[in-house]
């Protein structure tokens, strides 16, 4: 279906692909691998028309192809669904999933009864229940995701390329995708998909290509390779486990939190926890579980409707971000691009934001200590970057997310959360933010990470604590956690 011979680009300064072949089968599910920064963006916007190679041929459907457009790439069948959504909120879940291929009446006017009949039968196709007339600012992150890839249907697909398709879904949304993709695959359609979940790749791919550096490392059958071959054809080491060892006896009896049948909105209901100093404790279950909004209430970004809150010593009734700083809490978001990271600043602002009073004096920021504490944590946590100055915009998103991680850090005395600490991040930042969260906890604080691989969360935690519909519905000690037992408890009722 595709095939590229020796694709090369360059920009000034950076040389992004170099003489990278890849071979789609047509009905093959193809991985496509790689660290942030391997090439994978690039190499597929070039597949779709976007940005033009410096050298090299694309063939497609048997026929030499030179695309001067993106518009040209999806008329001949090729769709991408990139992992930022080019969605417009304002308008529905129908108008956005037919837009610009509008279905009309006899007289040229928009079917409006029609094309919310044929979105309605489309998103059944995906296994998701939408109302074709609700506006997509209303909908989830997961339900914005599948409009997405519904739209992408609508048209003549030949070659869908994926670009982490899974980073905002988990659980049934995960199966019912790769449900449809298989099915797509039956019908002869090529998928190119790009994740840095390896199980997801064993569970989806027929083969896998492997970009490092701009540079194609090799092609296997997933069926051939194993899980340690592919992580070092991306990373060029052995990572050895990824996962650091639990420490011995870390956590202490004192809770640093204590939750009395909180609630918050109408997400979170009657939830009572606790978190002791030294451990991981890890907030599993489906998409819409309501894990954001428990760690958005325990923050106090969202206000808590009912219940009490008990950290470090102090009850608490009304939760604000300044009180929680104070306290020494810090809080993690899921989408560090919009909600974590102040984009248009450099690594010293970011990672200072939070304390500036400490930097401040006579109402002037003193950017030279600012700096300072900006190297000290670079070098504490591996950021690659040029220096402080250095515009967070620029970095891969696993460096970004090691700067929002420091930021907390350099705060935390008690409790720090991370919602979805890896998600959109390379296998090698994986195990740097992994080693990060150990040692973070070995020194005494207490950590909630929310996330939706099941493996991270049996990696990582000391408990799990699983979550369904606002709900809290059981506890796991980490070392007896399974898959199965987390998913038992994410889909059943509450525990007595």
């Amino acid at each position: 279906m595709l095939t590229l011979k020796a694709i090369s680009k360059s920009y000034p300064g950076v040389r992004a692909l170099s003489g990278v072949n890849l071979d789609v089968r047509p009905g093959e599910i193809h991985g496509l691998l790689g660290e942030n920064g391997a090439g994978k963006s690039t190499l597929i916007k070039i597949i779709a028309g976007a940005v033009a190679p410096d050298e090299g041929e694309i063939i497609f459907a048997d026929q030499p192809v030179s695309w001067t457009s993106p518009r040209e790439a999806k008329l001949a069948g090729v769709h991408v669904v990139y992992q930022e959504f080019a969605l417009f909120p304002q308008l529905s879940v129908a108008e956005n999933i037919f837009l610009g291929n509008e279905r009309r009446n006899a007289i040229g006017l928009v079917d409006h009864r029609r094309t919310r009949k044929e979105a309605a039968e489309l998103m059944r196709k995906l296994g998701v229940a939408l109302d074709p007339r609700a506006t997509v600012d209303s909908l989830s992150v997961a339900d914005q995701q599948m409009v997405e890839i519904a739209r992408a249907m609508t048209h003549n697909v030949r070659l869908l390329i994926l670009d982490e398709p899974t980073a905002v879904i988990a659980g049934r949304e995960v199966e019912l995708l790769f449900e449809r993709l298989r099915r797509l695959r039956e019908t002869g359609v090529s998928v190119l998909f790009i994740s840095h979940r390896l199980d997801e790749v064993f569970a989806l791919c027929d083969r896998a290509t492997i970009l490092k550096d701009g540079r194609l490392v090799g092609t296997q059958d997933t069926a051939d390779v194993s899980r340690e071959r592919l992580i070092s054809m991306m990373v060029g080491r052995d990572l050895g486990d990824l996962f650091p060892p639990r420490s011995a006896a870390t956590r202490t009896d004192q809770a640093v939190l204590r939750t009395d049948t909180i609630s918050v909105g109408d997400r979170v209901r009657d939830v009572s926890i606790e978190l002791h100093a030294g451990e991981i404790v890890a907030l599993a279950g489906m998409v819409g579980a309501g894990r954001t909004d428990l760690a958005l209430g325990l923050f106090g970004a969202v206000p808590i409707s009912k219940g009490t809150l008990h950290i470090a010593g102090e009850r608490i009734t009304a939760m604000s971000p300044a009180k929680a700083i104070r306290l020494g809490m810090g809080l993690v978001t899921e989408d560090r691009t919009s909600q974590g990271l102040a984009m248009l600043l450099d690594i010293a602002a970011n990672i200072s934001g939070p304390a500036l009073g400490e930097l401040t004096r006579y109402g002037m920021i003193d950017r030279g200590r600012e700096a300072t504490i900006a190297s000290r944590e670079i070098e504490r946590y591996r950021i690659a970057c040029r220096g402080p100055a250095t515009p967070v915009a620029t970095m891969s998103g696993g460096n970004q997310q090691k700067v929002i991680i420091a930021r907390w850090a350099r705060l935390c005395r008690s409790v720090l959360i991370l919602d979805e600490p890896t998600r959109g991040v390379d296998v090698g930042a994986k195990a740097d933010i992994y080693r990060i969260m150990r040692e973070l906890a070995d020194s005494g604080l207490a950590i909630l990470m929310i996330s939706s691989e099941l493996t991270e969360v049996i990696g990582m935690a000391d408990r799990v604590i699983v979550m369904r519909e606002g709900r809290v519905t059981g506890e796991l000690p980490g070392r007896d956690a399974t898959e199965e037992s987390i998913m038992h408890l994410a889909t059943s009722e509450r525990a007595a």
